[in-house]
C-alpha cells in the first residue's frame, strides 16, 4: 500500500504557519489540529514540519521506530550550552552514557538522597513567616538547586544561587535563538543579546567545571553521580573496556552540565505550578493537607511515606498534566519512513506537544479543570500514550525517579506547614522556551497551617554540602 502525506497547509499558507509556528508554537498546532487532524504537515519548498496527536502516532515515534528519528535541529543546537550530554546525545553515545549514569537513578539511590530532599526543603520552611509574599517560582528554584548539587555532586551552592537562577534565566531566554535559521550568525555578532548569552553560558559552565576541579584536587568518597562519573570507563564503540577509557573532563562536564541544569529546571518548574493551583483551588488544597495530616502528622515526611500519599501523587501527576515541565517533543526522520498510515520524508520535523495532548477533552473528560482525582481510579491506564510528561521509550528522562520523589517530599513537607493564597489577580501566562515556565512570577501569600513549627528543634537538621556521602 502506497502511504500518502499527511494533510496541511501548502505554498505561501505553508510559509505563514511556519512563521507563525516560530513564534506561537502552542497555538499554530492547536489550530493545525482543529483543521486538518491528529496528523498536520506544512511544507514549503523542501521543508518539512509535520505535528501530531495521536496517542498512537506519538508512542510509534517514541517507542516503536525510535532508531529512525534523531533530535530536533532547535535541539541540538543547545549544544552550545549543555554540549554532548544525555539529553542531545544520539545512537551508541547516548546508550553507553546512559548505562554509566542509570546507577544513580536507582531505586536504591533516590531513596538515599530523600533526606537530603526533606533536609532543604525544611531549609525553605525556615525562612519563611506568616503574611510574607514570595516568588514560588524563585523560591522553587532555589531550592531544586539546591537539592541537585547536594545529592548528585556533593556540592553547596547556596552562596551562588542567585547567580547560577539568573544565569539560567539568561541562557533559557535564548531559546527562540535556537529556533531562528539565523541563530549562528546572531551568536557571532557583538550584539548585547549575544554577549549576554555568552556570559551566561561561562558562568554556569564555570561553576560545573569548578565543581569537578575541586572533586579532583580533594578526593572523598560519596555515594553521588559525580564519583560514579568520575571512576566510570567508557567502552567506547569497540565494547571493550581500557585503563585509559576514563571519561575526559569534557564528558563528564556535560553529563554533570545536563543533570544538574535539566534536573533541577523541571522539577522547579513542576512544584512551582502546583502551588500556583492549589493557591487557586483551596478544596484541593485542604485534601492534601488532610492526607500528610493523617500520614506523617506532626513529623517529617520521609521516602516510606511516598506510597501512603496517593492523593499527594495525584496533585503532582494532575500539576504535570496541565503545566507540563517538558511541553514539547521535536525528531527528525533519518530516512523515509512511516508513522501509521502517513509517509514521512527524509529530513521531516516531527513534533509532539504534552501541553496540547494533555488537554485533550477526548483523553482526559473536562481538560482544563484541575482535578487530581482523575488520577485515582485508573484513570493512569485509561491515559496511556496520552500523557507523557517524562517522554517515552528509550530516552524517557532519566531522572523520573528522582522528579517523583523529590516532587511529593517537597510537596508534603512544605504543604504540612504552610497554606498558600493568590497575592495579585489574572493568570500567570506560561512562557514555552526548552521548558514550560512561567512568564511572570507567582506571587503567593504564606500563611503557617495550625501550630506553625516555630520550635526548630522539632526540625530535621541542615544538610551540609556531604549530606548524601555514606
Amino acid at each position: 500500500m502506497t502511504r500518502a502525506l499527511p494533510p496541511g497547509p501548502r505554498g505561501l499558507a505553508a510559509f505563514r504557519e511556519l512563521r507563525r509556528a516560530r513564534f506561537d508554537t502552542i497555538g499554530a498546532f492547536a489550530s493545525w489540529r482543529a483543521t486538518y487532524g491528529d496528523a498536520t504537515m506544512v511544507r514549503f519548498g523542501a521543508r518539512r514540519f509535520m505535528y501530531i496527536a495521536d496517542p498512537e502516532l506519538v508512542t510509534e515515534l517514541l517507542v516503536v521506530r525510535h532508531r529512525e528519528f534523531r533530535k530536533s535541529r532547535t535541539l541540538r543546537r543547545a549544544s552550545i550550552l549543555l554540549g554532548n550530554g544525555l539529553l542531545l546525545s544520539e545512537g551508541e553515545t547516548h546508550r553507553r552514557h546512559r548505562r554509566l549514569v542509570q546507577p544513580a537513578f536507582h531505586r536504591e539511590r533516590v531513596a538515599h538522597y530523600a533526606e537530603t530532599m526533606v533536609q532543604l526543603a525544611f531549609v525553605v520552611s525556615r525562612r519563611w513567616h506568616a503574611g510574607a509574599i514570595v516568588d514560588m517560582h524563585a523560591e522553587m528554584m532555589r531550592l531544586t538547586l539546591a537539592v541537585a548539587a547536594q545529592t548528585l555532586f556533593s556540592a553547596d551552592v547556596e552562596h551562588e544561587a542567585d547567580e547560577i537562577g539568573a544565569a539560567l534565566t539568561s541562557a533559557m531566554n535564548g531559546f527562540d535563538r535556537l529556533k531562528s535559521p539565523w541563530g549562528p550568525l546572531l551568536d557571532a555578532l557583538p550584539l548585547p543579546s549575544s554577549r549576554r548569552q555568552a556570559a551566561a553560558r561561562a558562568r554556569l559552565d564555570a561553576t560545573i567545571r569548578r565543581i569537578i576541579r575541586e572533586r579532583r584536587e580533594h578526593p572523598s568518597h560519596p555515594d553521588d553521580l559525580l564519583s560514579l562519573l568520575l571512576e566510570a570507563r567508557d567502552p567506547g564503540d569497540g565494547g571493550e573496556v581500557r585503563d585509559d577509557d576514563a571519561l575526559t573532563d569534557e564528558q563528564i562536564r556535560d553529563e554533570v552540565l545536563t543533570l544538574f541544569l535539566a534536573g533541577h529546571e523541571t522539577t522547579a518548574n513542576a512544584l512551582a505550578w502546583s502551588w500556583l493551583l492549589l493557591a487557586e483551588h483551596p478544596a484541593v488544597a485542604d485534601r492534601l493537607r488532610d492526607e500528610l495530616s493523617q500520614t506523617i502528622g506532626d513529623r517529617a515526611p520521609t521516602v516510606g511515606d511516598l506510597q501512603s500519599l496517593p492523593f499527594t501523587r495525584a496533585v503532582m501527576a494532575e500539576s504535570m498534566r496541565l503545566y507540563p515541565p517538558a511541553w514539547i517533543i521535536g525528531r527528525e526522520a533519518l530516512e523515509e519512513t512511516s508513522l501509521g498510515p502517513w509517509r514521512i520524508p527524509r529530513g521531516t520535523l516531527v513534533f509532539a506537544s504534552q501541553w496540547l495532548t494533555h488537554r485533550d477533552g477526548r483523553f482526559f473528560p473536562d481538560p482544563e479543570r484541575f482535578a487530581p482525582e482523575r488520577w485515582q481510579g485508573g484513570q493512569s491506564e485509561r491515559a496511556r500514550g496520552a500523557y507523557f510528561p517524562f517522554g517515552a521509550g528509550v530516552r524517557k528522562c532519566i531522572g523520573e525517579s528522582f522528579a517523583w520523589t523529590e516532587g511529593m517530599l517537597v510537596l508534603a513537607t512544605l504543604a504540612s506547614q504552610w497554606s498558600v493564597s493568590r497575592a495579585d489577580d489574572g493568570p500567570v501566562p506560561i512562557l514555552p522556551q526548552i521548558t514550560l515556565r512561567p512568564a511572570r512570577p507567582i506571587r503567593l501569600r504564606l500563611e503557617p497551617v495550625g501550630a506553625a513549627r516555630e520550635d526548630e528543634a522539632q526540625l530535621p537538621p541542615r544538610p551540609s554540602s556531604r549530606a548524601t556521602s555514606r
